[in-house]
C-alpha cells in the first residue's frame, strides 16, 4: 500500500469511516496472525487469540499518529501483543509474580555484565543456557510489565498527603474530568516523540525494550528519555 493511500485511510478511519477501518484491518490481518503464532504453548484456541489481537489492531489504527514518523507495523506490533498479554493476565493465564520479577532482575544483571565483558548484547539462547531455564520463561520474564519506581516519587505534597505521577497517569479511566483535561493539556506541551513514549509506556503498557524497538534506539536511551519526561511533568504539575 502506497504511503498516500495509507495516510488517507488512517485519516478516514480515525474520522469514523467504517469502510476505511475495515480495509486497514483487512490489510493487516497477516500481521495479527504472525503475532498469534508466537503463543504456541498456551491452551487457548488460536482463533480466540486472533480475535483479541484484532482488538489491539483496531486500537493501533485509532491511536496511530502520522506525525510519529514510524512505520505503522512497527507501532502496531507491540500494541497487538500487549492486548493479547493483557487478556492473559486478566484471565489468569499470565501473572507477574514475585519470582518473575526476581528473574527479570537477574536477567538484567547478567545482561549488563555480559555486555561489559563481551561488548555485545546477550542473546535469549545464551541467557537460557546460563540460567538453565527454557527460552519461553526467559521471554516471559523479560516481557513482564510493571511501572518504574520513578512514578512513585511525589510531585506535590501538602498536609501529609502527596500526589504521584502514577496517580495522574496510571488509571486514566478513573480520572475526574478536571484531571483528564489538566493531564491532556500538559501532555500537549511535550514533543511528538515524548507524547508517543508516554502513550506507549503508560496507556498501552509497553515496556522500555518494546518502545526502544519502535524508536530504533537502546533501552538505556528510552529509560533516560522517560526520566526526563517525568521530571518535566513534575515541574508542570507543581
Amino acid at each position: 500500500m502506497r504511503d498516500e493511500q495509507f495516510e488517507s485511510l488512517i485519516k478516514r478511519a480515525q474520522n469514523g469511516e467504517q469502510e476505511a477501518k475495515d480495509l486497514l484491518v483487512q490489510n493487516n490481518l497477516s500481521l495479527v496472525w504472525s503475532i498469534v503464532h508466537r503463543f504456541n504453548n498456551l491452551t487457548y484456541d488460536k482463533e480466540d487469540i486472533f480475535q483479541i489481537g484484532c482488538i489491539g489492531l483496531i486500537k493501533a489504527i485509532q491511536k496511530f499518529d502520522l506525525n510519529y514518523q514510524v512505520q505503522f507495523s512497527t507501532y502496531a506490533v507491540p500494541i497487538i501483543l500487549g492486548e493479547i498479554k493483557r487478556h492473559f493476565r486478566d484471565d489468569g493465564a499470565i501473572k507477574v509474580s514475585r519470582s518473575l520479577k526476581e528473574l527479570n532482575s537477574k536477567i538484567a544483571q547478567i545482561s549488563e555484565q555480559f555486555l561489559i565483558e563481551h561488548q555485545r548484547n546477550i542473546t535469549i539462547n545464551e541467557l537460557s543456557q546460563i540460567l538453565q531455564l527454557p527460552v519461553h520463561e526467559i521471554v516471559l520474564a523479560m516481557d513482564s510489565k510493571y511501572y518504574p519506581t520513578s512514578l512513585s516519587e511525589p510531585i506535590y505534597e501538602k498536609d501529609g498527603s502527596s500526589i504521584c505521577v502514577e496517580d495522574r497517569i496510571e488509571d486514566v479511566q478513573h480520572f475526574s474530568v478536571v484531571d483528564k483535561i489538566t493531564l491532556q493539556e500538559e501532555l500537549k506541551k511535550l514533543s511528538k516523540k515524548e507524547q508517543l513514549l508516554i502513550q506507549l509506556r503508560y496507556y498501552d503498557e509497553l515496556n522500555q525494550e518494546e518502545i526502544a524497538k519502535i524508536f530504533h534506539v537502546s533501552q538505556v536511551q528510552i529509560s533516560r528519555m522517560e526520566k526526563k519526561i517525568i521530571e518535566k511533568l513534575k515541574k508542570q504539575f507543581i
